[in-house]
């Protein structure tokens, strides 16, 4: 344990969120995405459910604001007009730990391409449905940096 980092960051997805680079994505996804099969990087996050992960990540990870979207989520049935709550739940903790920043629905082929090229997948046991999101990291800017 540290103090100040959420105790469900583990040291692979710490040391992985440290290594990513600007730009690099990391997609967070429920226990029914075929995690595996798309990974470049696999991270478990067994027994985890995805938004209090989400949460934490959005602790230390900064969010790129270099483009216009930056955060990504699954849609319902491929319509990203459709939200479950799962997605209201994702969005609250990206308007307060992310303020500023869209999280967008992507349809299921757009996710899935999007998902299969992040720097790393964390595998959850999220047992909603569509509960996958994708967080585009950026930069820490000069003088932001804690001592």
């Amino acid at each position: 344990m540290l103090v100040g980092i959420p105790p469900v960051l583990g040291p692979e997805l710490l040391a992985t969120l440290r290594a990513m680079g600007h730009g690099d994505e990391i997609a967070l996804v429920d226990g029914n995405y075929p995690a595996l099969e798309h990974a470049r990087r696999l991270i478990r996050a067994d027994g985890l459910p995805l938004v209090p992960l989400l949460d934490a990540i959005l602790q230390v990870l900064p969010v790129d604001d270099f483009v216009p979207e930056a955060l990504f989520r699954a849609s319902v049935r491929g319509n990203p007009a459709l939200a479950d709550p799962v997605h209201e739940e994702m969005a609250a903790v990206c308007a307060r730990r992310a303020p500023g920043f869209t999280l967008t629905a992507l349809g299921g082929d757009a996710l899935y391409a999007r998902v299969k090229n992040a720097h790393t997948i964390v595998a959850t046991s999220e047992p909603r449905l569509y509960a996958n999101i994708i967080i585009r990291k950026g930069v820490i800017y000069p003088g932001k940096i804690d001592r």
